[in-house]
């Protein structure tokens, strides 16, 4: 026994000595040095039967606890990888078949007494009531209320009856919230499942990683309008979830792709027959779906029957790789729906990310929502004439231009459409970058609806090596400030912020201050000497060495010592050869999903996340040939094919695979829109679908999707990545209901009136960069 103690204590101690001589050597932390040391000196004495080995570890347990908590606080999931391993070693060593076996001064001389147990027990007995104490607190939580005064006849859009949701935010003013109030905190605890359908379109073996399923729903009288990751599109009975109808639009496969998903489609009534009516008796194609496609094109389909719609541009198809500059298959598409107003059809696209800077132009266009015919174009290298191009001339649009790819935003009494836009490719090198690029890059840009020609440009980030695209729809409200209704626009972004602008003007209305920005790009590259920050932001507080985690010991001081190898500088550090830490990461604090607003209560509901990133350039000699099976991805290396440099990027994880910083890594958050104040902010999600073992331990982690706000004050979210749908008291945030979902709920949910009763829809069919499980689920909730 006490040569298997000896060996226990020795290769614990000599692994932390390496491990923490290595840290020192970068500048960390010398504590796990000493505490390797002194384990080793404890060994020592145990081998020679010395029961001063349990005073001494009783000395180092205590003084270990101490810094532990300097380092931790008294929050329990930050103090777990401290405690541990020491204390498991102090249980060790206080148990009697080990601790009898070790000689006091008087039993050396021939008087057997045991060694005292005392001093040991105490010092564990002190770690436990620290990590049982700790159990209790979460220094993360920030309680609170947000107001519930409302504002009368609030603006929310364009008109549409309230039991309905006919844009992929209810309305083009992407608020996601709806006037439905039946479903209230005080009995949304009764909620069960209505009906589930599920569409047969599943995850393939040949399919690229980031295949997800983001649609909502929309509902439009009887029927509920979706689309599938690999382009179906299905109505459904909004009451029963019985299939009406289904259009394959046979989009193939294609490992360029770096999306495989559909996040929507687009409902229009044109108000008269279209010229494809059969003789005039049963007008065909009046209300209309949209329907994007993985292969570059819009499809229109009669809303009742699902028929192509056959006037409308090639056919009933639009091809929107038409004068795009470079047109290799799978390097752009629309996965986002485009906007119906005023008779146009408004659509950007996705362009692959850090694949060639030979790619396609992030032109918005405008094209007759009848015809197909193309109205305007506005992009952003040639900002200035919108003009539709002479394709037939061969003319095109301007090669690799900051790029659109997710919802858009409208104010049809100002005739403004609003754009969020993100960078040039390749996102971490700033190089060659034109003027007009560097004024658009990762930016708002305000359109006539009428000609495309910019009202005004707000930008977020000052040029962007981060990839912090404006992943977010601009949510459109009018706010009380100081007494007056200012028409405002409420823009979430990757990085924290949310900028609260007058949407007339593009003026903040919540202050925005420059902030200095740390430097050291390449030689070749520059930084911005300042950032944008604005008043109301969830940016994160800038990661410590102490934040860094793992489920034991050894993993956080693996952490450590790569958080001490990269280039780290706070938010805005340039990637560099050496390779930079980037948090937030280009997963986001806000993504896609955006944030939900309350036009009556003017205060929003919210998920910020926080994980960190990793970003390394390669030189372009260093970069290995592409492998015949190897797909598009926005992580691992980024080819950056043309560039001097690729980009290889990443999650900052451990060697166990779990984030290197410390939980929690999501929550749900209230805030006032006209103060700017966070009210409340929770840990949101659990680990059960992260680890191999369902554990319902709730530390707050990562997600991906939007919540939806409801009349009757409750708040509804999937997006984390464990497989749940929660519904939240609005005014202060607290859970008030969970269903479990049989695969990833990663898309935005929807809720609508059929028949007096109120249903809550969320599509459950899982994201594949995250990990969260596949499937093609569409599931409605309704009271009993």
């Amino acid at each position: 026994m006490i040569l298997f103690t000896t060996l226990l204590l020795g290769a614990v101690g000599l692994a932390l000595t390496i491990l923490g001589a290595w840290l020192t050597i970068l500048g960390g932390s010398v504590a796990y040095l000493v505490l390797g040391l002194a384990i080793l000196l404890v060994a020592g004495l145990v081998f020679r039967r010395r029961a001063t080995a349990l005073h001494l570890y009783a000395v180092v347990l205590l003084g270990w606890l101490v810094w532990s908590v300097s380092q931790a606080g008294f929050d329990w999931w930050r103090l777990a990888p401290y405690g541990g391993v020491p204390v498991l070693l102090g249980i060790w060593l206080w148990l009697p078949f080990v601790r009898n076996r070790l000689l006091t001064p008087e039993a050396r001389v021939g008087r057997p007494t045991n060694p005292p147990g005392l001093p040991i027990a105490l010092a564990v007995l002190a770690a436990v009531a620290v990590a049982v104490w700790s159990m209790f607190q979460d220094p993360t939580d920030r309680s609170g209320a947000l107001p519930d005064a409302r504002v009368a006849d609030a603006a929310t859009g364009n008109d549409m009856p309230a039991s309905d949701w006919h844009q992929y935010g209810r309305t083009n003013y992407g608020q996601r919230w709806s006037p439905q109030d039946q479903i209230t905190p005080e009995n949304v605890s009764d909620l069960t499942e209505a009906w589930r359908y599920q569409t047969g379109d599943v995850k393939r073996p040949d399919d690229v990683t980031e295949t997800t399923y983001q649609v909502t729903p929309l509902k439009v009288g009887d029927n509920l309008y979706v689309c599938t990751p690999h382009n179906l599109a299905i109505a459904l009975n909004a009451q029963t979830g019985e299939e009406v109808w289904r259009f394959d639009a046979n989009s193939g496969m294609n490992p360029d792709r770096q999306h495989q998903t559909c996040r929507g489609v687009t409902y229009w009534n044109t108000g008269a027959p279209a010229p494809d009516a059969p003789g005039g008796d049963t007008p065909a194609c009046i209300a209309r779906v949209y329907l994007p496609t993985a292969d570059a094109r819009l499809i229109a389909l009669d809303a009742d029957t699902g028929q192509v719609c056959t006037s409308f541009a090639d056919n009933g198809t639009l091809h929107l790789e038409a004068g795009m500059p470079y047109n290799p298959a799978g390097y752009y598409y629309s996965t986002s729906p485009p906007v119906a107003v005023d008779g146009k059809l408004i659509i950007g696209g996705a362009v692959n990310d850090n694949f060639s800077i030979f790619s396609q132009s992030g032109v918005i266009r405008a094209f007759d929502i009848d015809t197909g015919e193309l109205l305007w174009n506005w992009d952003a290298g040639n900002p200035d004439d919108t003009t539709p191009i002479d394709i037939a001339q061969g003319q095109t649009y301007t090669p690799n231009s900051p790029n659109s790819w997710s919802i858009f935003s409208v104010d049809e009494q100002r005739g403004l459409v609003y754009i969020p836009l993100g960078n040039q490719v390749p996102d971490q090198l700033g190089m060659g970058r034109s003027e007009a690029v560097e004024e658009h890059s990762s930016s708002i840009v305000a359109l006539d609806i009428d000609t495309g020609q910019k009202a005004w440009v707000f930008q977020t980030v000052h040029h962007d090596l981060w990839d912090m695209d404006v992943p977010a729809q601009p949510v459109l409200v009018d706010l009380t400030i100081d007494g007056a209704s200012v028409p405002a626009l409420v823009g979430p972004t990757k990085q924290g912020d949310i900028y609260v602008l007058n949407r007339e003007t593009g003026a903040p209305i919540l202050p925005v201050t420059e902030e200095p920005a740390p430097g050291g790009a390449i030689p070749e590259d520059f930084t911005a000497p300042t950032q944008p920050t604005s008043a109301l932001t969830f940016k994160p507080a800038a990661l410590r060495e102490a934040d860094m985690w793992g489920m034991s010991i050894f993993d956080q001081l693996m952490c450590r010592i790569d958080f001490n190898r990269l280039n780290y500088e706070g938010r805005y550090t340039p990637p560099s050869l050496n390779g930079s830490l980037i948090y937030p990461g280009n997963f986001g604090v806000f993504n896609w999903g955006s944030i939900a607003v309350d036009p009556e209560r003017q205060v929003m509901f919210g998920m910020p996340t926080y994980l960190a990133f990793t970003s390394k350039l390669i030189p372009r000699a260093d970069i290995p040939p592409r492998g015949a099976d190897e797909t598009a991805s926005e992580q691992g290396i980024n080819r950056n094919e043309g560039a001097p440099y690729g980009v290889e990027m990443g999650p900052f994880l451990g060697p166990l695979g779990i984030p290197c910083q410390a939980p929690p890594w999501g929550y749900v958050a209230g805030a006032d829109l006209t103060t700017g104040d966070i009210a409340w902010r929770h840990k949101n999600g659990t680990v059960r679908d992260m680890t191999p073992l369902p554990l319902p331990f709730e530390l707050g982690v990562p997600g991906i999707g939007g919540p939806i706000i409801t009349r009757g004050g409750v708040a509804f979210l999937a997006a984390a990545v464990d497989d749940y749908l929660r519904g939240y008291d609005l005014t202060t945030g607290d859970l008030l209901w969970k269903a479990r979902l049989p695969a990833g709920g990663q898309s935005t949910p929807m809720t609508y009136d059929v028949n007096g009763r109120q249903y809550v829809v969320i599509v459950a069919g899982g994201h594949g960069s995250i990990g969260t499980k596949p499937g093609d689920y569409i599931i409605a909730y309704t009271l009993p």
